[in-house]
């Protein structure tokens, strides 16, 4: 067997590497092993702008996590015709 012979059956093995599979591209939030921690300081600043810009100031809280910030910029992306 040659090197890249090798080298493709490892990539195919491989779900991270086969091209195919979406599997862990698109994920529900709520599903996401760290989306109980806390919202990264990019999400709280997208989520600030996106809240301003759809104007609902509320929906910006800075004591939410991952997941729950991941929903939000999520509807107001497309509330603020951004999506």
């Amino acid at each position: 067997m040659s090197k890249s012979t090798t080298k493709d059956t490892a990539q195919s093995e491989n779900p991270k590497t086969d091209p195919k599979d979406v599997s862990n591209q698109i994920k529900d939030p709520d599903q996401w092993t760290t989306g109980g921690e806390p919202m990264t300081g990019a999400q709280a600043s997208y989520l600030k702008t996106l809240s301003e810009e759809a104007k609902e100031p509320e929906a910006f809280d800075d004591s939410i996590d991952k997941a729950e910030a991941s929903k939000r910029i999520d509807s107001l992306r497309h509330k603020a015709g951004h999506a």
